[in-house]
């Protein structure tokens, strides 16, 4: 299933809309997560932080290839901002039934145990 949500990417001071969209296919026995769209490194890294947090929330992630495409491909993607709606799609991808929200724009990142944490803010989660 092809799922698409949007993002947005700084350039210079101003914000640039970006679409996030996830194509997931086939079966396997692990998840594999390709990014294009001219990610950095910190973006490329999002697949890592992705399927920890997802492993420890109570959201389903298949198994499979998941194809994450960031558009424009002409525009860099920079930084953790993206970890949250790569997350998001790639979730509603592995789902039955469409998920599509054209009328928001998700920027966040994920904590490694599943916490949403602010863009310029460290993630801080406490247990008890």
């Amino acid at each position: 299933m092809i799922t698409r949500l949007f993002s947005a990417a700084l350039r210079g001071v101003e914000a640039q809309e970006v679409e996030v969209g996830v194509n997931a296919r086939g079966a396997g026995k692990q998840v594999i997560i390709i990014i294009v769209g001219l990610p950095d490194a910190a973006v490329r890294e999002t697949s890592q932080r992705v399927i920890s947090a997802i492993g420890a929330s109570a959201l389903f992630l298949d198994d499979g290839v998941k194809t994450v495409n960031l558009a424009p491909a002409d525009l860099k993607k920079e930084g953790p901002s993206f970890d949250l709606p790569i997350a998001l799609a790639m979730v509603a991808a592995s789902q039955t039934k469409p998920f599509q929200h054209d009328d928001c724009c998700i920027v966040g990142k994920l904590g490694l145990d599943g916490a949403v944490c602010t863009v310029g803010q460290g993630c801080i989660t406490t247990t008890p």
